[in-house]
C-alpha cells in the first residue's frame, strides 16, 4: 500500500499535470515539472499542510514559472514558428467545457502572450478557481496586486481569445468540410470554411519541413493546402481525433503519424490553422492524456 505522501500526490497528479501544461504549453516539460513537484512534496510533513491541493499547486506553479522563464529563452532559438504541444485528450476532457477551452490550442498561443507571473495568476483564478490569498503567496505577490495583475491579465486574454466558445459538434462539422475540400482539391469549398483573415502556422522545430513563417489569407491558406495535399495524396490520409479537448486532423503519411493539425473557430469560420509536424512534440499522440481541474479522490 503506497503511503499517505505519495497516495495525495497521485490524486492530485492529473490535476498538477494539467496546472503546468497550461503554465508551458508542453508536456515533455510539465512532466519534468512533476518530478520536481514530487521531491519537494516527498519531504514534507504532511501534519503541518492545511490545504494539501493547495501546496501542491502551489509547489507546482513555482516550478512551471521557473522553467517557463527559461522556456522563453529557448524559443528565442527555436527554428520557424513555435506551436504548443498537442496532446491526445480523453472524452471527458470535452465535456468539461472550461477545460476545454482553457487548453485549446488556440488559448495556449493566447496565454504565450502574457508575461510569466500573468499566465500563472490567469491560470490558477480563471481555470482552477484558486483564491487571491493563495495566488498572491504563490507568485510572491500581495492579494491587492494580485487582484490588478488578475484585471489585466483577463482583459488582455478576452481581447484575443475566439470570440465564442464553439461545441465539439460545429468544430466536427466544420472540419470535416474543410478535410474534404482539401481531399478533393476544391478551392470553392475550402474557401467557404476559412475566414478572410485566416493564419495558417506551421511547426517542424527544424527537424521536419514546415512553412518557414505563417501564411494569412483565405486564397493564400487554400490554395497552400490544395496543392500540398495533391503531392501526398496517394500515400496521405486525414483522421480525426480529439485533440487538446476539441476535434482535429491527424494526417498519416504511409500510416505514420506526420501532422496534427488543429483549428480555431470564429462566427463560425475557420480563422485559425495549427499544424504541428515537429516529431519530438507528436510523441504524447499514441496514447490519451487525462486532463482534469479535479484531484481523483479526497486527499
Amino acid at each position: 500500500m503506497a503511503d499517505p505522501a505519495t497516495e495525495e500526490f497521485l490524486a492530485h497528479r492529473n490535476l498538477l499535470f494539467t496546472v503546468a501544461y497550461e503554465m508551458l504549453g508542453s508536456a515533455a516539460d510539465a512532466e519534468d515539472v512533476l518530478q520536481e513537484t514530487w521531491l519537494r512534496w516527498a519531504g514534507v510533513n504532511l501534519d503541518e499542510i492545511r490545504d494539501r491541493r493547495a501546496y501542491l499547486i502551489r509547489i507546482t506553479t513555482r516550478q512551471a514559472l521557473s522553467r517557463l522563464r527559461a522556456l522563453g529563452r529557448r524559443k528565442e532559438s527555436y527554428v520557424g514558428s513555435w506551436l504548443p504541444e498537442p496532446l491526445l485528450t480523453t472524452p471527458d476532457v470535452a465535456d468539461d467545457v472550461a477545460l476545454a477551452d482553457s487548453v485549446s490550442m488556440a488559448m495556449l498561443l493566447v496565454l504565450e502572450t502574457l508575461a510569466p507571473t500573468e499566465r500563472a495568476v490567469f491560470v490558477l483564478r480563471e481555470v482552477f478557481d484558486v483564491g487571491y490569498d493563495e495566488i498572491a503567496e504563490t507568485v510572491d505577490r500581495t492579494p491587492a496586486t494580485v487582484r490588478q495583475i488578475a484585471h489585466r491579465a483577463r482583459a488582455h486574454v478576452a481581447a484575443r481569445r475566439p470570440r465564442r466558445t464553439v461545441s465539439a459538434a460545429e468544430t466536427r462539422d466544420a472540419l470535416d468540410a474543410f478535410r474534404r475540400a482539401v481531399e478533393t482539391g476544391d478551392l470553392r469549398s475550402l474557401l467557404a470554411v476559412l475566414a478572410e483573415d485566416v493564419v495558417l502556422v506551421g511547426d517542424g522545430g527544424g527537424i521536419r519541413q514546415a512553412i518557414p513563417r505563417p501564411v494569412a489569407g483565405a486564397d493564400k491558406v487554400a490554395r497552400l493546402l490544395a496543392g500540398g495535399w495533391r503531392r501526398v495524396a496517394e500515400v496521405a490520409s486525414m483522421v480525426p481525433a480529439q485533440v487538446n479537448g476539441y476535434p482535429a486532423l491527424l494526417v498519416r503519411l504511409d500510416g505514420e503519424l506526420d501532422t496534427v493539425v488543429a483549428v480555431r473557430f470564429d462566427d463560425g469560420l475557420i480563422t485559425g490553422l495549427y499544424a504541428v509536424r515537429n516529431p519530438e512534440k507528436l510523441s504524447r499522440m499514441t496514447r490519451e492524456t487525462t486532463l482534469s481541474r479535479r484531484a481523483t479522490m479526497p486527499g
